[in-house]
């Protein structure tokens, strides 16, 4: 097993290399096509607004399929059960 700190900068990288590629993407279509570059930056904030409420709903999801999967194992995990990593 990583130590945290070693998790934690692999992750940070990883952010940035994301962020970094998006930024060169929007450059790239900048350069090639600016009135649909225009139109995607424009766009985004909104098509995020509308999505959000469906992102709302997967957490809700998650946090009831997780709670069920706690409850299912709890009898398990108190009699000792195998210890997950």
């Amino acid at each position: 097993m990583k130590p945290f700190y070693n998790r934690f900068r692999y992750y940070h990288v990883n952010q940035e290399v994301k962020e970094m590629t998006k930024f060169l993407l929007w450059v790239l279509l900048l350069l090639l096509c600016w009135p649909l570059a225009l139109l995607a930056i424009i766009l985004y904030p909104i098509v995020w607004l509308l999505l959000l409420p469906f992102r709302l709903i997967g957490i809700a999801v998650d946090g009831v399929f997780e709670l069920i999967k706690a409850v299912i194992t709890l009898p398990a995990r108190i009699l000792g059960g195998a210890k997950k990593n």
